[in-house]
């Protein structure tokens, strides 16, 4: 029979545990069929019934068992032709050795198959009856004694009733042995002692295979768990991935493209302000900035569908894209910004990353929310971690700002990086963003001061202070052009040209 051919609707019910648990196999192909047809993935698996890995050892085993009982009823039947007795019972156990064979094929097997419990208890009455019946008229039909005990334990189950019919068979075949010849005490007394033996060493192999078969379905059990939470726990990081990658890719977008494209907005507008001024040389800076802003975004976009990470750190080291950043945000804008970069000092790709994205964060929030005229970028390294500071002499944070996603994307990046983030008011107005990350490998030393830029050239310089030329790129058309909850502002380490034409209305620097 083929698994196809197997029966699936009269499935048993669970079997009680603890100290009647199940031992027995009827219904181990049919369980074992199910157990197959649902191997798919270990967590989408129902839970394993009591008492199926049992059912599939027998089932596995089920055409052994077919030949060891078809076997022993042969060499049973060809022992009744050569013992000499009497030809009518010896008709009588041929005539007796059919049915029980009759009885398993046609009701045996199909409570193995189906996990018939009534069947399987009709076919161990007719096999108790038989070998009782046989061993009362044949000398060597106790060869079916084998056989019949390995079938209760097989057929059963609960312990408790394979132990009860083994001991019924086993009495059973010590008064059929005794009335064939009609023993005296001492013969009824050796025969107790064999039937004695051999139900023990029967009730106590079944006990220790029994045993064998429960920590081998404990084991089982214990496995599947293992499986199924592995699955779990394979489903849980492969969804934790995805969300960590969509929040990596929406903090990407959010610091270059974004921004980028509220730089070209804004420049497009104070463009079209002098435009309608006449001032063509003033425009043509304009478009040109535009321009360069706009090749600077496709190279950030580029970066970041290779994941190559900033474009500007590809090319030169943190402190040249710091550098641009302020010439940059300082032409844009017409807000002077001192530079301030203290001593160099070796920091790790990621390290840069995550400073170079809070500088440019805090700059675009300078943007948006400051209307500040000056603002001072300081890097410097004290006591083993580099320290970026943002400080602007605006109008300070607006309580909607610590809401908005470009905070709290850096606020996520600086943590991830081991580092600390600290957004509040400055001492004498405005805001100040301090970025302190780890940097292995650095002696110490420290950046210039917070206050004052620092010296000439790289070390500290004071960028801009020119005007982007007209009111239509201060805030109002910086509002208009904000993208998400934190607006936008400067993408990171971007060319730009570092002229800033003069004057700045509204009072700037």
């Amino acid at each position: 029979m083929t698994r196809a051919d197997e029966p699936r609707a009269e499935r048993p019910a669970a079997a009680p545990t603890g100290g009647d648990r199940p031992i027995g196999a009827h219904g181990a192909l049919h369980r074992m069929g199910l157990a197959q047809a649902d191997a798919t993935d270990p967590a989408d698996r129902p839970a394993r019934r009591p008492g199926a890995e049992r059912a599939e050892f027998w089932a596995r085993t089920l055409r052994g068992w077919d030949v060891a009982f078809y076997v022993m009823v042969a060499i049973a039947c060809a022992s009744f032709l050569f013992d000499g007795h009497d030809p009518a019972e010896t008709t009588v156990s041929f005539a007796a050795m059919a049915l029980l064979a009759t009885a398993y094929t046609a009701i045996g097997r199909r409570a193995a198959l189906r996990g018939d419990a009534r069947l399987a208890h009709t076919y161990l009455a007719v096999l108790v009856v038989v070998v009782v019946l046989v061993v009362r008229l044949e000398p060597m039909g106790t060869l079916l004694l084998f056989i019949a005990y390995s079938q209760i334990w097989f057929f059963c189950q609960r312990r408790t009733t394979a132990a009860a019919i083994a001991l019924v068979l086993a009495v059973g075949a010590s008064v059929a042995m005794g009335l064939r010849g009609w023993a005296d005490r001492a013969q009824w007394v050796e025969i107790a002692g064999q039937m004695g033996i051999g139900l023990m060493f029967s009730v106590l192999l079944g006990l220790w295979i029994t045993q064998i078969a429960e920590q081998s379905e404990e084991r089982a059990g214990l496995i599947e768990r293992l499986e199924a939470a592995q699955a779990e726990l394979a489903a849980t990081n492969h969804a934790a991935g995805v969300l960590a990658e969509r929040e990596r890719l929406a903090q990407e977008i959010h610091d270059t493209l974004a921004q980028g494209f509220t730089s070209v907005v804004m420049l497009a507008q104070a463009a079209g302000a002098e435009l309608d001024r006449g001032a063509v040389d003033a425009t043509r800076g304009r478009v040109e900035q535009i321009e360069d802003v706009a090749r600077e975004n496709l190279a950030e976009a580029r970066a970041l569908v290779a994941a190559f990470g900033p474009a500007g750190l590809q090319q030169q080291g943190l402190r040249d894209a710091l550098t641009r950043l302020a010439e940059r945000f300082a032409a844009e804008t017409g807000v002077q910004v001192d530079v301030d970069l203290g001593q160099d000092a070796p920091l790790s790709r990621d390290t840069e990353v995550v400073l170079l994205r809070g500088a440019q964060e805090a700059l675009a929030n300078v943007r948006k929310h400051a209307d500040a005229r000056r603002v001072r970028l300081r890097l410097g390294v004290d006591d083993g971690s580099v320290e970026l500071e943002v400080h602007d002499d605006g109008r300070g944070m607006p309580p909607e700002m610590s809401r908005g996603v470009g905070l709290r994307g850096m606020h996520e990046r600086v943590r991830a990086g081991g580092g600390t983030l600290d957004v509040g008011a400055a001492p004498g107005g405005g805001t100040r963003v301090l970025v302190r990350m780890p940097a292995a490998g650095v002696d110490g030393g420290g950046g210039a001061p917070a206050g004052g830029a620092g010296g000439a050239g790289v070390g500290g310089a004071a960028v801009g202070g020119g005007a982007v030329g007209d009111a239509a790129i201060g805030d109002a058309a910086v509002e208009g052009a904000g993208v998400g909850g934190e607006g936008a502002g400067d993408t990171g380490a971007r060319s730009a040209s570092a002229a800033a034409p003069a004057g700045r209305p509204g009072g700037a620097s």
